[in-house]
């Protein structure tokens, strides 16, 4: 065991070590710059495509809305709590600056995983199927199947079983310190009702983040508004403090700017997932007219992850008194809670848990269907669909009653790192034809087409399952 463990090290540490963040950071601005400022250019239409009733055709099927607050559900889990706040102990207040800039890179990196996504998505199961995996067969071709298994295993390995793990873990760790309540009960409820989600298949998942994430979204973005306007006069203060520890002007803590800028980055890529092929997953399944609107419509959430709710976090600490700049074992969602406490009292510490719960419960049904998704290119075989979803209400039961039991997934991060290697490979080589449905998107909308259609007969050249795009 110790022997795999080293491995699994090793590659953790040439994955997320040193090469990747760069990576990641790096491509984001190629994107960012070749394709216009996507992000920038495309704001204001993200949230018209949003309010389009026209945009599907096909009104049983899953909306851009529904994939996108699903995709948000995902996105937006206990590290928005927990992990911003270890950023900012470890890396002073000018981390929350780092975590914004990747955020805006990261929004024109997920723009082009999700539009390459939905540009090759199946028809299959009634609905659509689609991301990296099915990007790199059918965008890459047949040489590269070995390549598309890969990231299929290391989805499954790391989002459907070590990520549950450490959702189920925060959870309970949570009820267990405000209210009291025993791992045992929280992991019973909490894998019952992951069996009853999970077993609904994609839409009831999509029907219930449909719920469940605007109500933790809009209420924890209100209770960091009301902690921002009882201390409204220290603002610019904090706002002068972030971008000054950003660039080394004020050090907060040991390592000053480089340590800003790596914990930023690093919490911001790990919270928005802009770069590591998870969200295109979800991307593929929405029935829309242009597969750029969708990715579109998923930049969108990324700016909400990153620049909404982890923003949200990041003030509540910073106008708060608990924090501590430089402090070792930091528990992130304790800081979270007391900085919570001091500002509104007491009863605080049972809304951030509720909080945690939602937060937590998205992320599971999210990351099931990640793996279920990964499975279904692999394998046609119901069974070992039924397996998959007994392994997660297991994971996810065993990662709350046992508060160490998460470090047997020691494999999540090294596995995640690889997945990330293999999708940015695809999105370099997939990176043309890209550029191509994005230029047939702006032609349309330069010659008055307020929502523009895709015809996948103009592209006779690419892969393209005409049953995903009939003729609109």
């Amino acid at each position: 065991m110790q022997l795999i463990e080293s491995i699994f090290g090793v590659i953790g540490d040439l994955t997320w070590g040193w090469s990747l963040i760069p990576f990641l950071v790096i491509l984001g601005l190629f994107f960012t710059v070749v394709t216009g400022f996507v992000q920038f250019t495309f704001f204001g239409r993200m949230f018209r495509i949003l309010l389009n009733k026209d945009e599907m055709s096909d009104k049983n099927a899953i909306s851009g809305r529904e994939a996108l607050l699903l995709s948000i559900g995902g996105r937006v889990g206990g590290g928005n709590i927990a992990g911003v706040a270890v950023a900012i102990t470890l890396g002073g207040p000018g981390a929350v600056f780092w975590m914004w800039a990747i955020a805006l890179v990261g929004m024109a990196t997920s723009l082009v995983e999700c539009s390459l996504a939905q540009l090759y998505k199946r028809k299959e199961d009634g609905g659509f199927r689609g991301g990296p995996a099915r990007t790199i067969i059918y965008g890459l071709g047949e040489n590269y199947r070995w390549l598309a298994y890969l990231y299929a295993v290391c989805l499954i390995a790391s989002f459907a079983i070590g990520f549950n793990a450490f959702q189920g873990n925060t959870v309970a760790g949570a009820a267990q310190d405000s209210f009291g309540i025993d791992r045992l009960w929280t992991g019973l409820g909490l894998a019952v009702m992951t069996g009853f989600i999970v077993y609904g298949g994609i839409k009831r998942i999509a029907k219930t983040a449909d719920i469940i994430v605007p109500v933790m979204a809009i209420s924890y973005v209100a209770m960091a508004l009301l902690v921002i306007l009882l201390n409204i006069t220290e603002i610019p203060a904090i706002l002068h403090s972030i971008v000054s520890n950003a660039f080394g002007l004020e050090e907060a803590v040991g390592g000053g700017m480089g340590a800003a800028m790596a914990q930023g980055l690093r919490r911001g890529l790990f919270s928005n997932e802009a770069g590591l092929g998870s969200a295109p997953n979800v991307a593929a399944t929405a029935d829309v007219k242009h597969p750029i609107s969708q990715g579109i419509t998923q930049s969108l959430s990324v700016f909400i992850d990153t620049m909404l709710i982890c923003s949200c976090t990041a003030f509540i600490i910073l106008l708060g008194d608990v924090y501590a700049p430089g402090a070792t074992n930091i528990d992130g969602v304790v800081l979270t809670q007391q900085s919570l406490v001091s500002h509104l009292g007491d009863w605080a510490q049972y809304y951030l848990t509720v909080a945690i719960l939602l937060f937590s419960i998205s992320s599971i049904i999210y990351n099931y269907y990640l793996g279920e998704n990964a499975l279904s290119f692999m394998s046609k075989n119901k069974i070992s669909v039924h397996i998959l979803r007994i392994a997660v209400i297991l994971v996810v039961f065993l990662g709350a009653v046992a508060p160490g039991a998460t470090a047997v997934f020691f494999f999540s991060d090294p596995m995640m790192g690889i997945l990330a290697v293999v999708n940015l490979l695809a999105l370099m080589m997939l990176f043309p034809t890209l550029m191509r449905i994005l230029k047939d998107y702006k032609d349309q909308l330069k010659n008055g087409v307020e929502h523009p259609v895709f015809d996948a007969l103009k592209f006779p050249d690419l892969s393209i399952d005409f049953k995903a795009w009939p003729k609109k």
